[in-house]
C-alpha cells in the first residue's frame, strides 16, 4: 500500500522575513558604528603616531554625516531615474527617508561644530565651547555651513523641485571638500576639486543604490520588471560614479603617498592601513556590482526572446552591495579622522 503523501510545508509567516531583514539592518548598523569606534586603536597600533583627541567620536559623527548625505542625494537621484521607468498602477515611491537623514546629518554636523568650537578638542561642558569663535575661523565657518545646510535640506526635503533639494546638499559637499584641504596644504585647490568629485560620485552611488533597492522591494509584487528596469537605469549611471570614485581616490592617494613609499605606508601608517581596508571592501563591492549587472543583462536577454525570467534576480547581490557600501562609508569616515601620514613629508605634488 502506497504511503500517503506528506502534507505541504506551512508557508513561512510574513513576519519572519521582516524580522530577518530588521536583524540584518541592526547588525549592519552595529558594524558601521564599531568601525569608527574600534578602528583607530587597530590602525594606530605600532605606528608610533599619536591619535588626535576624540578620533573615535569624530569618526562616528562623520559616518553619520556621510550616510545622511548619501541617503538624501540618493533620493533625488533615484526620483530622477524613476521618471524614465513607468511606475506600475497603484504603486508609488517608497516612503522618503530624507527628513530623517537631514535630522541625523544636522545632529552630526552640530557635534563636529562643537569640536571645532573647542579648538579641535572634545568638549566636556558647554563652557568649553567658543561658539562666537566659529565665525572667526575657516574651519568654524565651514562647520556652520554644514549645520545650516542640513537644516535647509530638512526643510526642503518635500519640495517637488529636485534642484532646490540639491542645493543644500551641494553646500555640504563643498564645505567638506574645503575642510579636508586647508590653505596651508600644497595646491589645496587640486585636493579640494578631487574631494568634491569623489564625495559627489560616492554619494550618488551609495544613495542611488539604496533608493533603487527600496523601490524594487516595494514593487516586487505588483511589477517586478519595473523595479529591475529602475535598477538597470541606475547601473548605467553608477558605472560612471565608480570610475569617478576610483580615479579621484587613486590620484588623492598618490598625492599623499609617493609611489616609492606607497607599499611601506600601507603597512606602517594608520592612514595607509585604513586605506587598504577600504580598497579591499571596494573590491568586494565591485564584484557584487558586476554580478548584479550580469543578472540584469540575463533578464533583459530573456525578455527580448520572450522567455520567462526572474526580474528580481539582480536584487540579491544589490542588497549585499548596499550592506558592504555601508561599511565603506564607515571606513571612509575613519579615514578622515586618523592622522595624515607625515613620515615622508606632506603632499609631494
Amino acid at each position: 500500500m502506497a504511503a500517503a503523501p506528506a502534507p505541504p510545508a506551512a508557508a513561512r509567516p510574513p513576519w519572519r522575513g521582516a524580522l530577518v531583514r530588521s536583524a540584518a539592518v541592526l547588525v549592519l548598523l552595529l558594524l558601521a558604528g564599531l568601525i569608527p569606534l574600534l578602528g583607530p586603536d587597530w590602525a594606530l597600533e605600532g605606528t608610533g603616531e599619536d591619535p588626535a583627541p576624540g578620533t573615535a567620536g569624530i569618526g562616528l559623527l562623520r559616518t553619520v554625516l556621510f550616510a545622511a548625505l548619501a541617503v538624501q542625494f540618493g533620493e533625488v537621484f533615484g526620483e530622477l531615474l524613476a521618471r524614465r521607468v513607468p511606475a506600475p498602477a497603484g504603486a508609488g515611491p517608497p516612503r522618503p527617508w530624507s527628513g530623517f537623514a537631514a535630522l541625523a546629518g544636522t545632529v552630526a554636523a552640530l557635534g563636529l561644530a562643537s569640536v571645532v568650537a573647542t579648538g579641535n578638542l572634545v568638549p566636556t561642558s558647554p563652557a568649553d565651547m567658543d561658539i562666537g569663535g566659529l565665525y572667526q575661523s575657516r574651519d568654524g565657518a565651514l562647520a556652520l555651513v554644514e549645520v545650516n545646510a542640513f537644516i535647509a535640506a530638512g526643510l526642503l526635503h518635500r519640495s517637488r523641485r529636485l534642484t532646490v533639494r540639491v542645493l543644500p546638499l551641494a553646500a555640504v559637499v563643498v564645505a567638506e571638500a574645503l575642510r579636508a584641504h586647508p590653505v596651508t596644504e600644497q595646491q589645496p585647490l587640486v585636493g579640494t576639486g578631487l574631494t568634491l568629485v569623489h564625495l559627489t560620485c560616492a554619494s550618488l552611488w551609495v544613495g542611488g543604490l539604496v533608493y533603487a533597492v527600496r523601490v524594487g522591494w516595494q514593487w516586487r509584487a505588483t511589477a517586478p520588471g519595473a523595479g529591475a528596469a529602475l535598477l538597470a537605469e541606475y547601473a548605467r549611471v553608477a558605472a560612471g560614479c565608480l570610475v569617478g570614485v576610483t580615479a579621484t581616490g587613486l590620484v588623492s592617494t598618490l598625492r599623499r603617498m609617493p609611489p616609492d613609499t606607497l607599499l611601506d605606508q600601507l603597512r606602517t601608517t594608520a592612514y595607509g592601513r585604513v586605506l587598504f581596508a577600504k580598497v579591499l571592501l571596494m573590491v568586494v563591492v565591485a564584484v557584487l556590482a558586476l554580478v548584479a549587472r550580469q543578472r540584469l543583462r540575463r533578464v533583459a536577454r530573456r525578455r527580448r526572446r520572450a522567455r520567462p525570467g526572474d526580474p528580481l534576480a539582480a536584487f540579491a547581490p544589490a542588497r549585499a552591495e548596499v550592506a558592504v557600501l555601508g561599511l565603506v562609508v564607515a571606513v571612509s569616515a575613519l579615514l578622515t579622522a586618523v592622522p595624515v601620514p607625515i613620515r615622508w613629508g606632506s603632499l609631494w605634488w
